[in-house]
C-alpha cells in the first residue's frame, strides 16, 4: 500500500505518516524510485505491537 491507503487504513492524516517517517516510528516502509511503500504485513505486525498491555 501507498502513504495515502496507509493514512486511510488507519484513519490518520496523511501528515501523521510523514512525520513517523522523521522520527522513526510507523511500520517499515520500502522505496521504489521516489514511492513510499507498506507491506500489509509490516502494517498489521506493526499495528500489533502497539497494542496497549492488559491489566
Amino acid at each position: 500500500m501507498d502513504v495515502a491507503e496507509l493514512a486511510s487504513y488507519l484513519g490518520i492524516p496523511l501528515s501523521t505518516v510523514y512525520d513517523w517517517r522523521v522520527h522513526g516510528k510507523g511500520p517499515t516502509a520500502y522505496r521504489f524510485g521516489k514511492h513510499l511503500k507498506f507491506a500489509v504485513s509490516d502494517v498489521r505486525a506493526w499495528i500489533a505491537e502497539q497494542r496497549e498491555p492488559s491489566k
